[in-house]
C-alpha cells in the first residue's frame, strides 16, 4: 500500500468515527422529537437498512440468495443485536453524559474488547498476545475519557 493510500486509508476512518459521532447525536435529536429512544433507534436502523440495500444491489458480488447459501456460524448473524445495544444505549446516554464522553467509554469498550477478542483468538482471528504498548495505548484511551469529564 502506498504512503498516500495509507494516509487515504487512515483519513476515511477518522470520517466514519466522526460519522458515528453525528450519528449519535442526530439520534438524541431524534429521541426527543418522537417522544421514544426505541422509535429513534428503528428510524435509524431503517435508514441505515435502505443505504445498505442500495449499495448491496448496486455492488458487484454475489446477489441475495448467493450471499445467504454461504455458510456463516450462527453467532455471525447476531451483529446486528449489539449493534442495537450501541444505538440504544448511545440514544439513552447521550442526553445525559454528552456525546464527547458517550463516544470516549464506546471507544474504550471497543478498545477493551478488541485487546480481549485479539489475545485469546476468538471468533476466529488470529491470535495476538496482549503487549506492554498494547495496555499502554488502552489506559492513554481511559486517560482520554477522565480528561473529558473534567
Amino acid at each position: 500500500m502506498t504512503a498516500a493510500l495509507s494516509v487515504l486509508s487512515y483519513l476515511l476512518v477518522v470520517g466514519a468515527g466522526a460519522s458515528v459521532a453525528l450519528q449519535q447525536v442526530l439520534n438524541a435529536n431524534l429521541r426527543t422529537a418522537l417522544g421514544s429512544p426505541w422509535w429513534a433507534g428503528f428510524v435509524s436502523y431503517f435508514v441505515g437498512m435502505l443505504a445498505m440495500l442500495a449499495v448491496a444491489l448496486a455492488a458487484p458480488g454475489p446477489r441475495l440468495s448467493e450471499a445467504f447459501a454461504g455458510p456463516a456460524p450462527w453467532m455471525s448473524w447476531s451483529g446486528g443485536l449489539f449493534g442495537a445495544l450501541f444505538i440504544g444505549t448511545a440514544i439513552l446516554m447521550v442526553p445525559r453524559l454528552g456525546a464527547a464522553t458517550v463516544l470516549a467509554l464506546i471507544v474504550v469498550g471497543q478498545m477493551l474488547g478488541s485487546l480481549a477478542f485479539d489475545h485469546f483468538g476468538l471468533f476466529g482471528l488470529v491470535q495476538q498476545p496482549v503487549s506492554l504498548p498494547r495496555l499502554a495505548g488502552a489506559a492513554s484511551l481511559i486517560l482520554g475519557v477522565v480528561l473529558i469529564r473534567l
